[in-house]
């Protein structure tokens, strides 16, 4: 045997041996889960019945923490403005602190209102329900991570709610008006964030990356930038990260964000011009004033996951508890008090998913879907919290995963347009030259790029007046017209991911449904 095929195999091993490491340490967690639960002493079916309900929770946390998490800190990853290790721990950090200390003290027991609590029988018949979507949420993010498709957890519980409630009641259980607002979120939440990103993007490469001084362009412009982070990412954190805790009015979430923004301009504009004295004027000294923004953005970012998501994993678990421990009706009450067992449950759950098996997703939001550096990965990041507050106002059903994905495509479109945008008007400017011209066109060409962006335009219409008063005639053979007329266009976003993604987005909800109604029969018969 070759050496090469020894070290074939080395690798393959120790890549096997780390997957059976962290497959090893996530079913200890869950067998953790379950003498733990047993400790409550209940006894009888209905202690293990709490005992399972409390290890599927856990998982459910798990996966949450391995497919959601990886839209908080995937851009700041792709971007290198952070490590992979940093970003698993800053990540891990904040979505534990947001489940813990913002994770409120009461979930609604039904996802949403998608199905009639009315209609569901019994006490019993209502934990095999929560139960059975817990378990096909789970398994749904599961299967969404192995394939390398981030995906929404709030869609995955609430098609698997809708697939028990079927499989329990019927038909008559599910209230298909909220559906509808499902499907409008698969439209609407991918489209705000892309075209917030992409314009917000746009606006950057105006203001500063087009401008012959981008120094001088930088210092104006990335304090102002910065502090408008500061103030949305202040009111997104006060209206859904610390809702549970200090609810406030958005008008008065506003003012906070205003005033810490105004704070961080005015702190922050000496800091950048003194650092921009220093530097050369070039893209790259610009992109490395994002880092720090994006260090912030992925933390507060996580905190907010860890107290919204945190529910996911954990109200239907709580409403088992309530329901095997208290006299108090759930059905009727349509919400739980969280224990603080549960919600450390799905703190350490949410934290631990993360850390071993977030990376992959982590690198497809960062990395493969298309090219991000730090302003870019600024964008999505602002995005995803500005969509968030402003769609939460209209009422708006919005997906916190298809707003950051969204975000990544809209930048990476937005590139694409402008690239092919851009060897169009170099292709017009050839096509204005003689053939034998090449010093001529080259020179043209290297002054054009360094131009403003309104310069370019005087440029070309220069040079098309030029043309028509027969100064400077073109004289192309037929070959080199018809390339003038192909547009040049590189595809800087990955079809593949494209494609892989919104078919996960699509059948969401009704594989999570199917794998519930499965579930439902699966469960009742083995521990019914």
């Amino acid at each position: 045997m070759e050496l090469k095929h020894i070290g074939h195999i080395e690798k393959a091993t120790r890549k096997s041996a780390q997957e059976s490491l962290r497959m090893g340490i996530g079913f200890a967690f869950l067998l953790g889960i379950l003498f733990y639960a047993e400790t409550f002493g209940i006894g009888g079916a209905e202690g293990l019945m709490l005992a399972i309900a409390a290890m599927i929770g856990g998982y459910m946390a798990m996966n949450i923490g391995a497919n959601d998490v990886a839209n908080n800190v995937g851009p700041a990853v792709g971007s290198h403005a952070i490590t992979m290790g940093g970003a698993l721990f800053i990540a891990a950090v904040f979505e534990a602190a947001g489940a813990l200390i913002a994770g409120g003290e009461v979930v609604v027991t039904i996802k949403s209102g998608i199905i009639d609590p009315a209609l569901v029988p019994d006490r019993e018949t209502f934990v095999w329900i929560m139960m059975s979507a817990l378990l096909a949420g789970a398994l749904w993010l599961n299967i969404a991570t192995a394939v390398g498709a981030p995906v929404s957890t709030t869609h995955s519980i609430v098609g698997a709610v809708i697939g028990a409630g079927l499989a329990a009641v019927g038909m008559e259980i599910v209230n298909w008006g909220k559906i509808s607002d499902i499907v409008l979120s698969w439209i609407v939440s991918p489209l705000l964030g892309g075209v917030f990103a992409a314009a917000l993007l746009y606006l950057i490469k105006r203001r500063i990356t087009y401008q012959e001084d981008m120094l001088g362009a930088a210092v104006r412009n990335v304090p102002l930038l910065v502090a408008l982070m500061a103030a949305v990412f202040t009111s997104y954190i006060i209206q859904k990260g610390l809702d549970k805790l200090w609810h406030v009015s958005v008008g008065v979430s506003l003012l906070y964000g205003l005033g810490v923004g105004l704070g961080a301009f005015f702190l922050l504009r000496p800091l950048y011009r003194r650092r921009m004295a220093q530097a050369e004027n070039c893209r790259e000294s610009v992109d490395r004033l994002f880092i720090a923004p994006l260090i912030f953005s992925a933390a507060l970012l996580s905190f907010a996951h860890g107290a919204n998501d945190v529910a996911n994993a954990v109200g239907p678990l709580a409403a088992i508890t309530q329901s095997l421990t208290q006299a108090a009706d759930v059905l009727a009450a349509r919400e739980a008090s969280i224990p603080l067992w549960v919600m450390v449950i799905g703190a350490i759950g949410i934290a631990l998913g993360l850390a071993l098996f977030g990376p992959r997703l982590i690198r497809t939001v960062g990395s493969e879907i298309t090219e991000l550096d730090r302003m870019r990965a600024y964008c999505i990041a602002m995005s995803a919290a500005f969509t968030v507050i402003v769609a939460s106002q209209f009422g708006l059903p919005v997906s916190s995963t298809h707003i950051a994905v969204g975000g990544v495509f809209g930048v990476g479109f937005l590139r694409e347009y402008l690239e092919a945008n851009y060897e169009r008007m170099k292709d017009e400017i050839r096509a204005y030259h003689s053939e034998d011209d090449l010093a001529t066109v080259n020179a043209f060409l290297e002054r054009f790029q360094s131009a403003p962006l309104a310069q370019k335009g005087v440029m070309l219409a220069d040079l098309k007046l030029k043309a028509k008063l027969k100064q400077d005639p073109a004289n192309f053979s037929k070959p080199e017209r018809k390339g003038l007329k192909k547009i040049y266009r590189r595809e800087l976003v990955k079809r593949s991911q494209l494609k892989k993604i919104i078919a996960a987005w699509v059948i969401t909800v009704p594989a999570s449904a199917l794998l519930a109604v499965g579930a439902f029969h699966a469960l009742r018969g083995l521990l019914g």
